[in-house]
């Protein structure tokens, strides 16, 4: 019998109702997938469901980092963490940054195997952070070293004169805002920074012979500001052996973990890095040159950033 105009109505409302509660299902169950594949192998780990070696990758300028600390103190405290992977690739940058994170990586030793896998760079500060862990392997060509510390000002005294501006200014005492770019230093003035660029320095050399299992007198030594290749590295104690991931798993599994365990990064979960330091910083900055595209990865990737650093600075060039 010839359905009714009316039946055919309803079917094919019934059957656009089928088609999208069958849509909703498929979409809901994706989602469902991707959410509990993030919570296993996603960025945020705090509750990761499978045991694993955590990678932690330090790259760029040194600064203080509350995010990089937090993320330490997670892996710290997750079960599923068996051992850390400290991936670095700095040329260095405060020495408060790097003193703050040194500070946490031993907290994380402590309780979890550390090994530092050394990129291209680990210089100053980026290798004070390196010393922090139980064992270092770096590259037979990574660069390795330039111990030390230092304060940079400019003076633009000169410049001051030629285009005729005069600085007025009333002290409370005579080392007081010195040095300053505005005037010349004069002996008491850098005899000041002095004091507190050796006072720093004896402190990283302190943390290097402590870390590598040297004298004072041998880390001195090294101590110079100069750079070593990874294979100069090892002659001097300044790392443990050639190599890179696989060579740091080697190692950890020498320490009882299981070399079959996933290696996962634990990312920045809140894109590092204050204003001036955050890539849309960078990225700001680069469109406003007139930059194309990935302007500000570029302005990242030759420093920029560092010319905002301040105080004490530990870092291969400024």
């Amino acid at each position: 019998m010839a359905l009714r105009a009316d039946d055919l109505i309803d079917r094919r409302r019934l059957r656009r109702k089928l088609t999208f509660w069958r849509v909703a299902a498929i979409i809901v169950a994706a989602a469902g997938l991707i959410a509990f594949s993030a919570w296993i192998y996603g960025d945020d780990f705090t509750g990761a469901a499978v045991d694993h070696i955590a990678k932690v990758k330090i790259e760029g300028t040194i600064t203080e980092d509350e995010e990089l600390i937090k993320r330490l103190e997670a892996i710290r405290q997750s079960p599923r963490v068996k051992a850390v992977i400290l991936s670095i690739d700095s040329p260095g940058g405060t020495t408060v940054g790097g003193e703050s994170i040194y500070e946490a990586v031993r907290k994380l030793a402590a309780d979890k195997p550390v090994v530092a896998e050394v990129g291209t760079l680990a210089a100053s500060a980026g290798y004070m952070i390196a010393t922090a862990a139980d064992h270092i392997v770096a590259r037979k060509s990574s660069i390795v070293g330039s111990i030390g510390v230092l304060i940079q000002y400019p003076d633009v005294s000169g410049l001051m004169d030629k285009l005729g501006v005069k600085l007025e200014e009333v002290k409370s005492s005579p080392l007081k805002a010195s040095p300053s770019p505005f005037k010349p230093t004069n002996d008491d003035e850098r005899a000041m920074v002095r004091k507190l660029i050796l006072d720093s320095y004896d402190w990283f050399v302190g943390i290097v012979a402590e870390r590598r299992n040297m004298t004072k007198p041998e880390a001195l030594a090294l101590a110079d500001g100069s750079i070593f290749t990874g294979r100069q590295a090892v002659t001097n104690k300044l790392i443990d052996a050639v190599g890179g991931e696989a060579e740091a798993i080697d190692w950890l599994a020498g320490k009882g973990v299981d070399a079959k365990l996933k290696v996962v990064e634990w990312k920045d979960t809140e894109k590092r890095g204050g204003f001036l330091f955050s890539k849309a910083m960078a990225q700001t900055v680069g469109a406003a040159l007139g930059l194309p595209g990935h302007g500000g990865d570029v302005l990242h990737e030759i420093g920029v950033d560092r010319l905002f650093l301040d105080g004490l600075v530990s870092v291969w060039h400024p």
